[in-house]
């Protein structure tokens, strides 16, 4: 484990006093010239940084007004200086999202406001807490807008509404502009536009994989569950993270999929073109890179002819779905009208639960007693079926369907006011693991609760970053890797195929047999 210390669990949440610069060192490895390039950005920090900095910042707020109104409605009240699991967490007071905040906000207004413009003529600009634009301030912003991972808990208790979240993908934006940009989130979406997901796996390699993984199914069941690639003319087109192609437990989620499509016997198939749901360019701020990560989702949908679009469990790639894909690369026109778009695999599954389209067993589930975490983007900034809140609803009453034993964390640490999982915003990367860690700690302590209150053994997640989070950081708690599931292997478990009740059946009647 890396050199730092784990905080401590404890009977509940304390909020530490402020310190300053705890965390003023730890920011992520810079991109290289080849990673800022393919996005369209300076390969290195620019000769006249500070002018196109300003006039991208300018850029920014007069192209969104939300942003212009989070930089000028802040009154300092306090109310979020103890929602941000990072600074729970750390202690550092710029990880305090309205100090986070002010890091832009001051030279927002240096620049960019009447009073700031008339106050620096007399060096009086700190009386409002303005700052000139420095190197300085440039490296700052590199490591504190890199401690956020855009998870919007702040905003929800923040009385005038302020996203953090926002800020902080204006601030990555505007250091993007001028050769400063983060190697993780780059370098990813480079390999999206290169070979068309985010780990940089060919369709040669991918369609191996899901055949590997039809094999694993039917000598596990005894039922031919395919898992079909490029195929056109299918009902479905399922996008789903990268992740769910090669390791646990994502790829438990992937195997669960299908035996849903399976068994419900619904037509579907996978893209090689399209095969990442992930969208890190709202990571870093950039709809230009936003909007051409998801052109793939529509070209592949109009190659295959398909009917509806399915995203599997992501937390980032159903907030990108569910609230910018219709206009980021809209109309769909083209797709079946008795169908949202998108829709959420979770919609899918809900539905053939409520319709009895599925042949479930609880009882394989048994041995696990559940919680369920809410992933940041699918509970703040989404939504799933008809009615407000059914992002909260849905994935519990699935659960709550393929399984007997489950429990949900403290109320305040869920639904609306969920925990960040400590990984997302582009931030799970191995050189941020101690802000990782450390940021992970409220949600590990409402873990611990419901362990001990109530046996809790699995947490499940449908968020591909989050699975990746926990697995990485709950040792550190004293969990174990294995407790962080995905809530359709829970689901797949549970399925029961007609192979598996004739070969049941035939273990019973050898019984009795023997008994006679």
């Amino acid at each position: 484990m890396a050199d730092f210390e784990t905080p401590e669990l404890k009977d509940y949440i304390e909020v530490p006093l402020p310190q300053i610069g705890v965390m003023e060192g730890s920011g992520p490895f810079k991109a290289k010239p080849d990673h800022q390039e393919a996005l369209g950005f300076p390969g290195e920090l620019i000769d006249d940084w500070e002018n196109v900095a300003i006039n991208k910042l300018a850029d920014l707020t007069n192209r969104y007004r939300g942003l212009r109104v989070f930089l000028d409605a802040c009154v300092k009240c306090g109310a979020c200086t103890d929602k941000c699991h990072y600074y729970l967490g750390t202690a550092d007071a710029k990880n305090m999202p309205v100090a986070r905040q002010d890091l832009l906000r001051s030279v927002y207004r240096y620049y960019h406001t009447p009073a700031g413009k008339f106050l620096k003529k007399f060096g009086m600009e700190k009386l409002i807490g303005a700052r000139k634009l420095t190197e300085d301030i440039i490296n700052e912003w590199y490591n504190y807008f890199h401690q956020c991972s855009q998870c919007r808990r702040c905003s929800v208790f923040c009385p005038y509404g302020i996203d953090t979240a926002e800020i902080s993908m204006a601030a990555r934006e505007v250091l993007d502009s001028i050769g400063v940009g983060q190697k993780y989130c780059n370098e990813i979406i480079g390999k999206v536009y290169k070979i068309g997901n985010n780990l940089g796996l060919p369709e040669p390699a991918l369609a191996d994989t899901l055949e590997g993984l039809e094999e694993e199914i039917e000598e596990d069941i005894g039922v031919a569950v395919k898992m079909p690639l490029d195929q056109k003319g299918k009902d479905i087109l399922l996008v789903t993270p990268s992740a769910d192609f090669f390791a646990e437990p994502h790829v438990d989620g992937l195997i669960g999929y299908a035996k849903v499509f399976h068994q419900a016997g619904l037509s579907w198939t996978l893209s090689s073109h399209a095969s990442e749901a992930g969208n890190f360019g709202m990571f870093i701020g950039s709809y230009e890179n936003m909007q051409r990560v998801s052109m793939r989702v529509r070209e592949a949908a109009i190659e295959l002819g398909v009917k509806r679009i399915v995203f599997g469990e992501c937390g980032h790639a159903w907030r990108v779905a569910y609230s910018f894909l219709n206009t980021l690369v809209g109309p769909f026109d083209f797709l079946d009208p008795n169908y949202p778009v998108p829709q959420h695999i979770l919609e899918v599954t809900h539905d053939l639960i409520q319709r009895g389209k599925l042949n479930i067993d609880a009882s394989q589930n048994d041995h696990m007693t559940l919680t369920f975490h809410d992933s940041c983007n699918v509970a703040r900034a989404t939504r799933m079926g008809p009615k407000p809140g059914g992002q909260m609803v849905i994935p519990r009453e699935v659960i709550k369907a393929v399984c007997n034993n489950y429990y949900d964390m403290p109320e305040d640490t869920i639904g609306e006011a969920t925990y960040c999982c400590g990984g997302g915003g582009g931030i799970l990367t191995d050189d941020l693991i101690e802000i990782r860690v450390k940021g992970a700690m409220p949600r590990m302590q409402a873990l611990k609760t419901v362990v001990e209150e109530n046996g809790v053994t699995h947490m499940a997640a449908i968020c591909a970053i989050c699975k990746s989070q926990f697995s990485k950081v709950i040792p550190y708690y004293g969990f174990t890797m294995d407790q962080i599931i995905s809530v359709h292997q829970l689901v797949g478990d549970a399925l029961v195929f007609e192979s598996e009740i004739s070969e049941s059946s035939n273990e019973s009647e050898e019984t009795e047999n023997e008994k006679e």
